[in-house]
Order: structure tokens, then C-alpha cells, then sequence
């Protein structure tokens, strides 16, 4: 299954010529000085929106904070398994998380 997430988010993040995916054993992107996607191990995929855009979507999409390692990432949704088969919709979505973190200080 990760393979496949990985696969799909690679394809997702070649249509975006704003930012290329980073990472090896974590893949990722970021902008600014901010990360703003990430694929965790499990193959759970994770955006970052400002906290009034969080608390919409996760109500919208039926979703919560994306976990890694263990812990709770504030600030990143998780993308639910069923919203990976439009392709289309994903990339608005990541195009908003980028624009977000391009409206951050940089880092």
C-alpha cells in the first residue's frame, strides 16, 4: 500500500512546478522554509492549512490531524484513502497548502 501512496504522490507533486518532492525515507515538500506536505511510513498523507482551514476540512472531509511517529501533527490534515482517486481535487488541495506557507515569514 505505501508503495502505491508513494507512487501517487509523486505523480501528484510532478504536476506542480512551483515545488519538487523531497526526502528519501520521509518524502516531502516544502516552500518558504516550511514544509507543507509530507507521506509518512504508514502511507498516510498529510497537508498543512492555517488552523480556521484545518478545523473546515477535517469537519468537511470526515478526517482528523495527520499522525506520525506516534505523535499528533498540528497543522496537517490527514487525506483521507478516498480522496487519493481524484487527482485532480489533490492538486488544488496541495496548491492551497503551498499558498499558505508562502503567505508564512520565511524561515
Amino acid at each position: 500500500m505505501y508503495k502505491e501512496k508513494l507512487a501517487l504522490y509523486d505523480e501528484l507533486v510532478s504536476q506542480c512546478p512551483e515545488f519538487e518532492r523531497k526526502g528519501k525515507t520521509m518524502p516531502y515538500t516544502s516552500a518558504n522554509g516550511h514544509m507543507f506536505s509530507f507521506l509518512n511510513k504508514n502511507g498516510d498523507l498529510g497537508f498543512r492549512y492555517s488552523k480556521e482551514v484545518q478545523e473546515k476540512y477535517i469537519k468537511e472531509w470526515n478526517s482528523d490531524y495527520l499522525h506520525s511517529h506516534g505523535a499528533v501533527m498540528k497543522g496537517y490534515v490527514l487525506i483521507t484513502d478516498d480522496m487519493l482517486e481524484d487527482l485532480k481535487k489533490l492538486k488544488a488541495l496541495l496548491m492551497e497548502s503551498f499558498k499558505y506557507v508562502m503567505s508564512l515569514d520565511p524561515k
